[in-house]
């Protein structure tokens, strides 16, 4: 039997940009190259404060030759994503780009497992991109091993029963997930404060040093040429009763970091790096957290 899942990812919006200056628009924005987006390539990327902080993440694809698609958070009530159509809206200016919400015309799909990406006739490079039933497929840009996303038009999900994959649930992705320490938007990162370099972007491919600026720009390349990163967000397991969401991890007497999200017995943690050395005993409320540092995540030499 493949193993392929799907799960249909309730928490999405899409937002389309379309116009002759829709990439100009967005790589003034973005802190991610606009103009690597293709009909063979998405990409992941963020808006951030003028400080440089979060505000949100999201999926770029190529509708067509005139159209690209952003998927983002739609938070409670759509409020997420309503905030960034008014933000993109607010510094379209005078940008020949007209922005649509077209969430109700598509169903995001997350497939995933180890037989994912060749269900769907993709290699594993991530961003790797080609149609699907109208809509688009395409392996995760931030990490291969997360599967593939999938933008259908509603009422298309037959197809995932044509290529072999079975229907899961959205909590087990979410394991999977965690386990990768791939953070999921403002569930782990926070609004205002989260910087990305903490976050895992630049290994998730979601900041390109190069393409030159975008809002937030000068924070992050800062970050990155001081050498300023101190914390990271990294995969936690917890062995005891699942503390609560934002509960401090102690070592000792020391705070080592702060609990973002749980999901079975595992989770995300934004972890302070020099409190994770080899003699950390690490708990919160009771239940003991053992940090692990994924393979692709690079830490500073100095760090634990």
């Amino acid at each position: 039997m493949s193993e392929t899942y799907y799960t249909l990812l309730a928490d999405r919006a899409v937002i389309r940009v379309s116009g002759p200056d829709r990439v100009s628009f967005l790589q003034g924005l973005v802190s991610n190259n606009i103009e690597t987006i293709t009909a063979n390539t998405s990409g992941y990327g963020a808006l951030l404060t003028p400080q440089g902080k979060f505000l949100f993440d999201f999926f770029v694809y190529q509708q067509d030759e005139e159209s690209l698609l952003i998927e983002c958070e739609r938070g409670e009530d759509g409020a997420r994503a309503a905030e960034l159509f008014k933000k993109l809206r607010m510094y379209k200016l005078r940008a020949k780009a007209e922005l649509t919400d077209v969430s109700d015309s598509y169903d995001v799909v997350a497939v995933f497992g180890s037989d994912a990406l060749a269900s769907l006739s993709l290699d594993a490079t991530p961003g790797a991109t080609a149609q699907m039933a109208n809509g688009i497929k395409a392996v995760d840009p931030r990490l291969a091993e997360m599967g593939a996303r999938v933008l259908l038009p509603k009422n298309a999900l037959a197809e995932m029963a044509a290529i072999g994959a079975q229907e899961s649930d959205e909590e087990t992705y979410h394991q999977l997930r965690v386990s990768l320490g791939v953070p999921n938007g403002s569930e782990e990162l926070e609004v205002e404060k989260s910087i990305l370099l903490e976050s895992g972007f630049e290994e998730l491919g979601g900041v390109d040093f190069k393409k030159g600026c975008y809002m937030g720009q000068e924070l992050t390349a800062r970050t990155k040429y001081r050498g300023l990163v101190r914390k990271r967000l990294l995969p936690i397991q917890i062995d005891g009763p699942a503390p609560a969401v934002g509960t401090a991890i102690m070592n000792g007497d020391k705070e080592a970091g702060i609990i973002r999200s749980v999901h079975g017995n595992g989770g995300i943690a934004l972890i302070r790096l020099e409190r994770i050395g080899d003699d950390a005993d690490l708990r919160a409320e009771g239940a003991k957290i053992t940090v692990t540092v994924p393979h692709w995540v690079q830490l500073p030499e100095n760090a634990a």
